[in-house]
């Protein structure tokens, strides 16, 4: 991987050409990136789940992170619904930026997003998939995924994070954050539909991507198993899978090395085998 200085960071909203707002936060100047560059999608963490990995990649090239509509009391339109809706938006804002060769990355729901965006990628922008413990296709059974809409935060964090010490502590929240938590979450229901963590027809779907695809999981992950992730890499026909220990559901998080590294090391032995 290219590195390069660190980036400035800004944040502004952008319009779509269907009239949808979606705010990002950049790192780095999209028009200098000559269409290179990456969009990182967090899961229902909110954006500051990607920030530090934001920043850290920022090195190699443009980083984009966007809130999903309706997270951190942005505004959500009607008829934005699913992650199939999310994946189009996405895409028409790559378009937006001018953004021809991304590297998508996305953190549990986010992978989701970013499977779809491949499956729907008809101008060829998405040139590569990390999906960090992503959800989106149906496990094989029930032990392999955790439905967490009924859990407090505080048993959500002793499922997600391996390190006792990134748990969020419900008691030192303010009124203000706890409501902005709760808001997050019945958003994340709303997109994920139905079936919450996973669309029924997706994994048969994906052979379809012919990019190569990074599946990186946290090895301790109590929400969704390396089991799961262990199949969603097999599902992909250029999919590679590979373990972050000590870690759960948000490694860029508990092991942000570990996840660079993994990262790294999928550019250079299978997106750029020949130090192109």
């Amino acid at each position: 991987m290219t590195t390069t200085a660190t980036a400035t960071i800004t944040t502004r909203t952008l319009t779509l050409g269907n009239g949808l707002e979606i705010t990002i936060e950049e790192h780095g100047d999209a028009i200098a990136s000559e269409g290179r560059g990456l969009l990182l999608l967090h899961g229902g963490g909110g954006p500051r789940t990607m920030a530090g990995l934001g920043t850290a990649l920022s090195e190699h090239g443009y980083v984009v992170i966007p809130t999903h509509p309706g997270f951190e009391g942005t505004p959500r339109v009607p008829w934005l619904d699913s992650v199939a809706d999310l994946a189009d938006a996405y895409l028409d804002l790559l378009e937006e930026l001018g953004l021809t060769h991304v590297m998508v990355i996305g953190n549990s729901v986010g992978g989701w997003i970013a499977s779809e965006m491949a499956l729907r990628d008809i101008d060829s922008r998405v040139m590569s998939l990390v999906l960090l413990n992503g959800t989106g296709i149906r496990p094989d059974n029930a032990t392999q995924i955790t439905d967490i809409r009924t859990l407090p935060p505080a048993a959500f964090g002793r499922l997600a994070f391996h390190n006792p010490a990134f748990r969020p502590d419900p008691a030192a929240l303010s009124d203000e954050q706890r409501a902005t938590m709760a808001a997050n979450q019945q958003v994340l229901a709303l997109y994920a539909g139905e079936h919450f963590l996973f669309a029924p027809k997706l994994r048969r779907r994906l052979h379809r991507v012919t990019v190569p695809v990074l599946v990186a999981w946290g090895e301790e992950d109590c929400v969704v198993t390396p089991e799961y992730g262990r199949v969603y890499a097999s599902a992909f026909s250029n999919g590679h899978f590979r373990s972050i220990p000590e870690a759960g559901h948000l490694p860029q998080i508990e092991q942000l090395g570990s996840v660079l590294g993994a990262i790294g090391s999928f550019v250079d032995d299978v997106i750029k085998p020949d130090g192109e």
